[in-house]
């Protein structure tokens, strides 16, 4: 191997391992996933990941280095986004190879369900079939921004918060299917739960709008029907 093509190959690799070295944190890969649900500013993602505004910023400093998301100026505030689908699509690739390599993926996951009691049969593709027909009613239970940055078509939005108070604007003739941010956020356990004490018809969708977006099916934006 000539020196040149050495030089080359150690300059190539080099640039990839940037985009390693950027997501390997936890807390960075958190920040992903959540923007993979729509923008948001440096506050709330320090809220949502549990730790300072000021570390918050630097791992989105070091995401943005990586070209992975990028900072807007929105009034007071800075908002970040991911700089694309592709970076939305790389964390899905990662959790699936996490899930299919690492049994310690699935036994967390049990011991944190089977706590709850909310352990269920992974959905099948019928579920998504019915869904994408409309022949369910699917309410997204993710905060309103969210839904408004991208939601399952049809979907209506119903924040988890809300659900109790507004069970009435549901048919209980017909089955209720409730999705948030994929198969590890618990909103959608919580409020199929609530919606079964009540006498519905209700299961959970565990595919979220990344999951949705990546089978490249149709995600709508903008408005929070109800």
């Amino acid at each position: 191997m000539t020196t040149a093509h050495r030089r080359f190959k150690d300059r190539l690799y080099e640039q990839f391992a940037r985009i390693t070295k950027a997501i390997a944190s936890p807390k960075r890969l958190e920040l992903v996933d959540l923007l993979s649900q729509g923008p948001r500013t440096v506050e709330a993602l320090a809220e949502e990941t549990a730790i300072s505004v000021a570390n918050a910023s630097q791992h989105l400093k070091v995401l943005r280095a990586a070209r992975l998301v990028e900072a807007e100026k929105k009034g007071l505030y800075v908002e970040y986004q991911l700089v694309d689908d592709e970076v939305s699509r790389l964390f899905l690739a990662l959790r699936t190879l996490a899930q299919t390599r690492l049994a310690e993926v699935d036994r967390v996951t049990r011991e944190y369900f089977e706590a709850r009691g909310a352990m269920e049969a992974v959905e099948g593709e019928e579920l998504l079939r019915r869904v994408r027909a409309g022949d369910v009613t699917v309410i997204d239970v993710r905060p309103a921004e969210e839904f408004r940055a991208g939601h399952v078509p049809g979907a209506i939005s119903i924040p988890l918060g809300e659900l109790a108070a507004r069970l009435n604007e549901l048919p209980k003739q017909r089955e209720i299917v409730a999705y948030c941010r994929g198969p590890y956020c618990v909103m959608a356990i919580d409020a199929v739960a609530l919606l079964r004490t009540q006498g519905f018809v209700a299961e959970r969708m565990e595919h979220g709008v990344a999951d949705w977006r990546a089978r490249g099916w149709k995600i709508e934006r903008g408005g929070a029907p109800s």
